[in-house]
């Protein structure tokens, strides 16, 4: 077993053991549901928005091409610096020159999940930046040395108590449970961190090709500052998040927000198309944006599962996971956790040392039919599986594969081994669960299920003959 798979495994274990925490993050999640299906209700038709949103993100991933040249040549044309990154180490090696040659100091950054994807702070803090992130939740799992627990909350997993002892320990304020106040806290931190900062890094939720510009979308207000107030700012964007058209935010920003956090809208929803230009008094003197690959476009040659690229970030697919909702974020291992994470990790990061993520689902299709965007992610979890099984294997996985395919297209072995396996049955309460049992990755935790008194061939045949 890999590393990683072995960290799953611990981490999972460790967490589903924590029935606290997952009584937290199910009852965190319960608001959610009833604010995303009341705001659905506000459309016309969830599902017909579901299809024009999926329609819109295909035509864009096909013509990937030439939306992404369109989108590029309208930025530069304002004075703007595109700079297209092949993978994560190309990628932070320009906003780490950039810096340096910038002379920055100090780095204060909204939230990204791109930058999470190429690990852009462990970087920047290793060449001696101080690096800052203004999202609440993101600051706080900052100080706790943490990566995000969700795509879209970071800090669910934190109750107040927790928040509240974090900032005592780390900024040294004073102990309360008041939301408000612990939000002030933060707050005075990042004002001043805001008017030090020497360059402002941000994500992008959408691309619009027509425009030429970054759509970024948020509920603090972050953002704005850390992308307007500091001389350089850098958007770091995956070069699937362009869209088509500027039309097509009136589709794709209440979609994200009702599919994402349960809210009809985001507090902010803000355009940025370049560096300050002639006359305007504020905004950045530098604007940078590097359109990150990072094995994307391996994916896009997939014809199978590239619509898997459609995804828009919103986390849906988390919060109704039986699976995340039991194992957390943390235990993945990964940026991008939950269904989506395990259709497109194995892609961006290699089959081989994350093909167990695809094995961690139920199979439920809960994930599918939250997707805004129609990703058959479920489907897309057993084409991983399969691929896996075709191409990535361990000699012990392909014999035993072998040998169930072998028995499956044979229905006399079939029989045979049933036969066996109920005669043997009522012995298996010797070793069950110890290492001789050869059900132990099930019965370890779990009985295993009676065999029926007669099998389903012996009735149907009984039933013929009657």
């Amino acid at each position: 077993m890999n590393p990683h798979a072995k960290q799953f495994n611990a981490a999972a274990r460790s967490t589903t053991a924590d029935l606290h925490h997952r009584e937290w993050i199910q009852k965190a999640l319960g608001g959610y549901y009833a604010k995303r299906d009341e705001n659905k209700d506000r459309f016309q038709s969830w599902s017909s928005a579901r299809t024009a949103a999926a329609a819109i993100k295909q035509e864009a991933i096909t013509h990937l091409d030439r939306y992404l040249v369109e989108f590029a040549d309208r930025l530069e044309a304002r004075g703007a610096k595109v700079f297209w990154a092949p993978d994560a180490q190309e990628a932070r090696d320009y906003i780490v020159r950039l810096a340096r040659e910038k002379q920055v100091r100090s780095i204060i950054k909204s939230k990204s999940m791109t930058s999470e994807e190429i690990h852009l702070n462990d970087t920047l803090e290793r060449e001696g930046f101080e690096v800052v992130e203004s999202d609440l939740g993101e600051y706080i799992v900052q100080l706790r040395k943490e990566a995000p627990y969700h795509l879209v909350f970071p800090a669910m997993h934190l109750n107040r108590g927790q928040i509240s002892d974090l900032f005592q320990d780390k900024l040294g304020s004073k102990p309360t449970n008041n939301p408000g106040d612990l939000t002030m806290i933060a707050r005075n931190v990042m004002r001043r961190k805001f008017c030090e900062a020497d360059m402002g890094i941000s994500g992008a939720n959408f691309a619009i090709a027509e425009t030429g510009m970054i759509s970024i979308t948020e509920n603090e207000g972050n953002a704005r500052l850390t992308t307007s107030l500091p001389p350089i700012h850098v958007a770091i964007v995956g070069i699937e998040k362009v869209l088509p058209k500027l039309t097509d935010l009136a589709l794709f920003l209440p979609m994200l927000s009702t599919a994402g956090a349960g809210q009809l809208l985001t507090c902010y929803n803000t355009f940025y198309g370049g560096p300050r230009q002639p006359g305007e008094p504020d905004g950045p003197r530098e604007f940078h944006v590097v359109l990150l690959d990072n094995g994307r476009t391996r994916l896009l040659a997939d014809a199978e599962q590239r619509n898997a690229l459609r995804c828009i970030r919103c986390g849906a697919c988390l919060n109704v996971c039986p699976v995340y909702k039991n194992v957390g974020g943390h235990s993945y291992g990964t940026t991008y956790q939950g269904p989506i994470g395990s259709v497109i990790t194995p892609h961006l990061r290699g089959l081989r040392d994350w093909k167990h993520l695809s094995q961690a689902s139920s199979l439920c299709g809960a994930c599918t039919e939250a997707c805004p965007v129609k990703i058959d992610l479920h489907h897309h979890l057993l084409r991983n599986r399969r691929n896996a099984v075709t191409s990535q294997t361990s000699v012990p996985e392909k014999l035993l594969y072998q040998g169930f395919a072998f028995v499956m297209r044979r229905p006399e072995f079939y029989r045979l081994a049933a036969g066996i396996a109920r005669l043997l049955r009522p012995m298996q309460w010797l070793v069950q669960g110890t290492w001789l049992d050869p059900l132990r990755p099930w019965t370890k935790t779990r009985s295993f299920p009676a065999f029926a008194a007669k099998s389903f061939r012996e009735q149907w045949n009984q039933r013929k003959k009657t």
